[in-house]
């Protein structure tokens, strides 16, 4: 599993959107100043994570972004699929797809078992999980 700068652009944007959340929209302009995120690039991401159904937008001076969902409903798992798709791939194909001939032959077992490692993992953390402790809510 490679982490990409989109993924983790999207994780640091939507926990800094949960850890500004007082019930409002938080603009894009500034979730890019807090983590140092391209605002060009924020805005494609935050598209692609408003389309996989985890942030709403607003429109207008007080528009901005919101979870769809509570931070303990999102989890990592979510994010990662939304922007890459797979959350992990041999040679661009996902683990179930790929075999091997002769001796190596068992080798995709080994890749569908990380690839369950990694799942789990990621489906279990939520964004409240990795929110700092003055940020967490009891919500």
């Amino acid at each position: 599993m490679q982490i990409s700068a989109r993924s983790d652009y999207a994780l640091r944007a939507l926990i800094a959107t949960a850890g500004f959340s007082d019930g409002g929209p938080v603009s894009a302009t500034k979730l890019a100043e807090a983590q140092a995120i391209p605002l060009g690039f924020l805005h494609d991401i935050m598209s692609d994570l408003r389309r996989a159904g985890l942030l709403t937008s607003q429109r207008g001076t007080d528009g901005g972004y919101t979870l769809a969902r509570p931070p303990t409903e999102i989890t990592v798992g979510d994010v990662l699929r939304a922007i890459n798709g797979s959350l992990s791939t041999v040679r661009g194909l996902p683990p179930d797809q790929v075999s091997y001939h002769g001796v190596a032959s068992s080798l995709p077992e080994l890749w569908l078992t990380l690839h369950e490692a990694i799942a789990d993992v990621v489906d279990r953390t939520t964004l409240a999980d990795l929110l700092p402790v003055r940020y967490r809510t009891s919500a």
